[in-house]
């Protein structure tokens, strides 16, 4: 088993690869709102309209329940989505460990209102010593790009 990545072994990543790693993670976020939606027909019977308010707020919560299950899972088993692993990069806590459910959901969380707040959160890294975005602050956890022999 591998052993967490130490702060030697791992420096903090820039805006650059979150951005990357956003592109690369888009397609497996795809394949799973797609699968809540068809979630969502079977639930509805068929009879999915998503201009009734209901249906949509359905829909909208299956697409919001799997992005957090893909990212919280990931985070917390190896630290690395499907987009991190390609660029050697990982999630981890401050003292360079794996993190745990608690601190994937809060910054899961914190993302979302990065996010609503026009991406503030994550440009956030560009003027922090750590390049942490405001979801790494509130969590306590850092993006690290990990050295090839890690």
């Amino acid at each position: 088993m591998k052993s967490p990545p130490s702060r030697t072994a791992a420096a903090p990543a820039h805006l650059g690869w979150r951005l990357i790693i956003a592109i690369y993670d888009l397609f497996p976020l795809l394949a799973l709102w797609f699968f809540a939606t068809i979630l969502a027909v079977l639930l509805t019977g068929g009879a999915l309209d998503v201009h009734r308010f209901g249906h949509k707020v359905l829909v909208q919560a299956l697409v919001l329940g799997v992005s957090a299950a893909y990212f919280i899972v990931s985070w917390m088993r190896g630290g690395q989505t499907v987009g991190m692993k390609p660029w050697r990069l990982r999630i981890v806590g401050a003292d360079g460990g794996p993190i745990g459910f608690r601190r994937a959901l809060l910054r899961f969380a914190v993302a979302l209102v990065s996010l609503a707040a026009l991406g503030l959160g994550f440009l956030w890294c560009l003027i922090d010593r750590e390049r942490r975005a405001w979801h790494d602050i509130a969590a306590g956890t850092l993006l690290v790009r990990l050295d090839k022999a890690s």
